[in-house]
C-alpha cells in the first residue's frame, strides 16, 4: 500500500475529464494535477518542443514523490510516452490515446476521429487505425486545429464557431460514432451533439481510469486510506 499522490498533467483543463473518472473509481486516492495552460496547445508543438515541456513536468511531479503519472493528454501520450518510459524506468506511466479500438469493437461503420493535429499525424494513431479497422468500417481522421485552445478560453461563441468550421462538412456523411481524441473535447459534448444528434460520442477516460487502478493494484500501490482523497491543482499560466 502507498498513500503518495497520483500525478497527472495536461495542457490545461482537458485532463480534468480524466480526473473526474479517476475520482469516481479511486475516491480515496490523493491527486496532484498540473494544468499546463501556458504551453497550450500541445498539438501544434514540434516533437522536441513537446518533449522538453513534458520532461520538465515529469521532473516536477517526481520531485513531489508521486507513485504513478497519468498523461491526461492524447498528444503527449502518442508522441512522448515511449521515450518517457525509457528515460524513467522506475516510474509507472499511464497514457491516453484515441479510443479507436472501442469504436471498431462496437461495430460502428463510419467513425470520425477528432484530435489535435499532433495526435492525428502521430504514428500511434495510424497504428491504432491499422490494427483495429475492418474492411467494412470507415475511419476519418480529423485534425481539429484551434479547438483545444478555444475550449481552454471558455468563450462559447468561439468554441461553436470552431466546431462548425470543422464539422459542418461531415453532417451529410452518416457518421455513426465520433471518437473524442483529446481530453479537452468531452467538455463540449453537448455542442458536438447539437451538430451530430445521432452519433455516439466515445472517449477513453473510463478505460484510462481502469488501467490506472490495474497498475496500482499490480504494484501494490493502492492507498489504504479510508478518507475521501484530495486534489492539489498546479496552474502553469
Amino acid at each position: 500500500m502507498n498513500n503518495n499522490k497520483i500525478g497527472m498533467f495536461d495542457s490545461g483543463i482537458g485532463g480534468l475529464t480524466v480526473l473526474k473518472e479517476l475520482r469516481k473509481l479511486l475516491p480515496n486516492e490523493n491527486y496532484i494535477y498540473y494544468a499546463d495552460s501556458k504551453n497550450n496547445p500541445y498539438g501544434e508543438k514540434s516533437d522536441e518542443e513537446l518533449m522538453d515541456i513534458v520532461t520538465n513536468i515529469v521532473n516536477f511531479l517526481i520531485e513531489k514523490e508521486v507513485k504513478i503519472i497519468v498523461i491526461a493528454c492524447n498528444t503527449a501520450t502518442t508522441r512522448c510516452i515511449n521515450r518517457l518510459r525509457k528515460m524513467y524506468p522506475d516510474m509507472i506511466f499511464v497514457g491516453t490515446e484515441p479510443a479507436i479500438k472501442v469504436a471498431c469493437d462496437k461495430n460502428y461503420k463510419n467513425t470520425l476521429v477528432m484530435a489535435t493535429p499532433g495526435t492525428i499525424k502521430s504514428e500511434r494513431t495510424h497504428e491504432l487505425v491499422k490494427l483495429n479497422k475492418r474492411s467494412d468500417q470507415k475511419i476519418t481522421l480529423l485534425p481539429c486545429k484551434g479547438l483545444a485552445d478555444a475550449i481552454e478560453s471558455g468563450n462559447k461563441d468561439r468554441i461553436n464557431k470552431v466546431l462548425h468550421r470543422l464539422l459542418d462538412k461531415y453532417t451529410c456523411e452518416n457518421i455513426d460514432s465520433i471518437v473524442l481524441g483529446c481530453t479537452h473535447y468531452p467538455h463540449v459534448k453537448k455542442n458536438i451533439k447539437e451538430i451530430f444528434p445521432n452519433a455516439k460520442l466515445i472517449d477513453g477516460n473510463k478505460g484510462v481510469s481502469k488501467q490506472v487502478k490495474r497498475q496500482l493494484e499490480s504494484h501494490n500501490l493502492l492507498s489504504n486510506s479510508e478518507k475521501h482523497g484530495k486534489v492539489k491543482m498546479i496552474y502553469n499560466k
